[in-house]
């Protein structure tokens, strides 16, 4: 935004440095559930716009009904609406809460850290009275399956604006060519992310690059192969560098998903995505014709047909890319949205 012109100011709390205090649990269960707590100190800065993006668990929410400037809110997961932020319990999506319009399915199976800190972080939803979307004067959602969710809780669809994640432009390394002959999985290595049903679904005689650490570490290093490689985390040019060789992104995210960055990297390289539903990305990848979605069942037809279509469409993926995903594009898109509530 400063590149673009935009006078920026910060203002940010680091939860590890906050939880170095002993009463921090204490203020932050008091904070999330009443929606009172710190908020930023403005101080001689006036902004014409106040750019909201996460106060969970650190800051109050209840300032936002106060402030003369205009409010614009984030929403990067579904956390104002489900106490896992995930809408996903166990092995399984899950709607309960917003199918109830209410927070008790989620103490009940301790949704958030378990059942006592769950409580707190249930009490302070309360869906479209929600001092975040409901005071808000725009909210931005990453993807129109994201603006179906919050719109099912009463959110008005007008009052949204769909503006999915970018890759900044420094980060943009260009399109491969996909002949490193693997295909890679990239990112949290967590139940909700499928990656256990992936290697266990895996057929021999397909090589498959796993990037990322999570608490299934373990687990997963136990399907290590000739086949399977576990390479844990590694830095964002060596990943881009993987994307660029590999004949696919593999997708199987079991939850809904915000809009994960792993999309627009994938395509600024050029490299189709193989996904199954009901993650968003399976719905960008239909809509936009960027590679397949199958089922887990079906996945050695789907690696075989991949590696006759995937190189065909490589450079149609670049070209979604840099219509929708740049910064060149985000933006002005952002400025659209300013404008609108000014």
């Amino acid at each position: 935004m400063r590149r673009a012109g935009y006078e920026v100011e910060v203002f940010a709390q680091r939860t590890d440095e906050r939880e170095l205090g002993r009463l921090y649990p204490i203020e932050a269960s008091i904070t999330v559930s009443t929606g009172i707590g710190p908020k930023p100190l403005l101080g001689e800065f006036e902004p014409d716009v106040i750019h909201i993006h996460n106060l969970f668990p650190n800051y109050g929410k209840k300032w936002i009904r106060s402030v003369s400037a205009p409010v614009v809110s984030t929403m990067h997961n579904y956390r104002p609406l489900c106490a896992a932020g995930t809408f996903y319990r166990g092995s399984e999506s899950c709607t309960a809460c917003l199918d109830r319009d209410s927070s008790i399915p989620a103490i009940v199976h301790g949704c958030y850290r378990g059942r006592l800190q769950s409580v707190p972080v249930s009490i302070g939803q309360r869906f479209a009275n929600e001092p975040v979307l409901a005071d808000s004067d725009a909210l931005i959602v990453l993807s129109e399956q994201m603006r179906e969710m919050y719109a099912r809780a009463g959110v008005p669809w007008t009052r949204m604006h769909t503006l999915p994640n970018f890759l900044p432009q420094e980060l943009d390394c260009g399109p491969g060519e996909g002949d490193g002959g693997y295909w890679l999985y990239a990112g949290r290595l967590s139940q909700e992310k499928g990656v256990l049903e992936l290697l266990r679904k895996w057929p021999k005689g397909h090589r498959l690059i796993l990037v990322g650490s999570g608490d299934l570490e373990d687990e997963v290093r136990s399907f290590a192969s000739d086949d399977v490689i576990l390479m844990g985390a590694v830095s964002r040019g060596q990943l881009l560098t993987l994307m660029q060789d590999a004949v696919g992104v593999v997708f199987p995210s079991r939850c809904f998903e915000g809009f994960p960055l792993v999309y627009p990297e994938a395509l600024s390289a050029g490299t189709p995505i193989l996904t199954w539903e009901p993650n968003v990305v399976s719905r960008l990848v239909s809509s936009e014709l960027t590679g397949l979605v199958g089922g887990l069942e079906d996945i050695g037809n789907l690696l075989d047909h991949a590696y006759e279509f995937f190189p065909r469409i490589r450079a149609h993926c670049r070209t979604v890319y840099e219509e929708k995903y740049t910064e060149k594009k985000w933006i002005p898109a952002l400025g659209t949205v300013y404008q609108s509530i000014l």
